[in-house]
Order: C-alpha cells, then sequence, then structure tokens
C-alpha cells in the first residue's frame, strides 16, 4: 500500500511539474504601439527683413568693342533685404555684394567685385517662393575700373524654418561701355544662398 501511494504521489508531481513551470513564464507583452512624429509646422508668411550669405560662380564675356574677353570663376557674399507678403504675392527690395576673382583672358582683365540693388516680385506657395527679380548693378574690373549696369534674373527660396530659408538665384547682367571703350559686358551668375528671417 505504501508502495502504491508513493507510485501514485509521483505520477501526480511529475504531472503538475509543467503546469507549475508554465505559471513561471511571464505573460507576453504587446510591442509599444508606434507613434509618426508630428510635422514640422512652418509659418507660410513672407513679410519681414532678411539677412544671408550667397556663393556661387559666374561667367563674364565682352562684345561689341575694341576688347574682346571672357572668364569664368567664382563670387561670394552677403545680402540684405524686406519682402512684404500680400497674400498670393510678395514684393521686396535688397542690396547685396559679391567679391570675386574673374580673370579674363588669362588675367589681361580681372571682375573684382559687384554690387546690386535688387526688386523682387515672387508668388508665395507657402513653404516656397519662386519670383523675378530685376536692378542696378555696378561693377569693380581690375583694369576698366567701376562700371555700372543692370541685371535681370529668376530664383527661388524655400523655407526650412520659420527663419530660415535656403534658395538658388540665376542673374544675367549688362554692362555698357566699360571705361568709354564702346565695349559692353555680359555676366551670368548662379548663386546658393541661404538666409535668416527676422
Amino acid at each position: 500500500m505504501a508502495i502504491k501511494t508513493a507510485a501514485l504521489t509521483s505520477i501526480v508531481a511529475l504531472s503538475a511539474a509543467p503546469v507549475l513551470a508554465g505559471s513561471l513564464t511571464p505573460p507576453p507583452t504587446e510591442p509599444a504601439p508606434i507613434v509618426a512624429p508630428e510635422p514640422v509646422s512652418v509659418d507660410g508668411n513672407w513679410t519681414g527683413f532678411y539677412g544671408g550669405i550667397q556663393a556661387g560662380g559666374g561667367k563674364v564675356e565682352t562684345d561689341e568693342g575694341a576688347i574682346d574677353m571672357d572668364g569664368n570663376g567664382g563670387l561670394g557674399g552677403v545680402h540684405l533685404g524686406y519682402d512684404y507678403d500680400f497674400g498670393k504675392y510678395v514684393l521686396g527690395a535688397g542690396i547685396e555684394f559679391d567679391a570675386g576673382n574673374i580673370e579674363l583672358d588669362d588675367g589681361d582683365e580681372t571682375l573684382q567685385d559687384v554690387t546690386r540693388l535688387k526688386l523682387k516680385a515672387g508668388y508665395d506657395m507657402g513653404q516656397g517662393l519662386p519670383y523675378i527679380t530685376a536692378g542696378a548693378a555696378g561693377a569693380n574690373f581690375e583694369e576698366a575700373g567701376y562700371n555700372e549696369g543692370g541685371f535681370v534674373g529668376l530664383g527661388y527660396e524655400h523655407k526650412v524654418t520659420d527663419n530660415v530659408t535656403v534658395g538658388g538665384e540665376v542673374l544675367r547682367h549688362r554692362f555698357i561701355d566699360m571705361d568709354d571703350t564702346n565695349t559692353d559686358a555680359d555676366a551670368t551668375t548662379a548663386q546658393v544662398r541661404m538666409s535668416y528671417r527676422f
């Protein structure tokens, strides 16, 4: 009788072991839900002052005169301006300065810097601002000295944050009768720009 009791006790203990072992295993946990980050909201109002830097390159060609030269090189500088947002359209004005070293015909002449007074008209796309621009320009040449002219161009500006914008701009300049030599000069510049809006 004692042997039967012992055997029965052993069978019950062995049968209960998996149940007890299973009870020690923690219940499965569900993974935490993935929450998408909130999109960054950027103000689409372009009204205000701004300032920044630009860098790129330019190509200069002369024609129709006593001097026939061309060359290309780098340009970079600073800009300041003000825009007013009318809702769908943006008007603005600014001033900028570029220093460079564009050598014409292996150093016979060099474009040293360009200053521009700009007017701008753009279309408000919220974070984006495509625009046209035009104005007056003055260029300093090493031999021909200071010469005045004008320019037209296209640009695009994009708001990264409410205050920081990045963009690009292509301008076509024309300088008439350089240094009274009956020589005209065309200059094309392409630059990337970064601005801080106040």
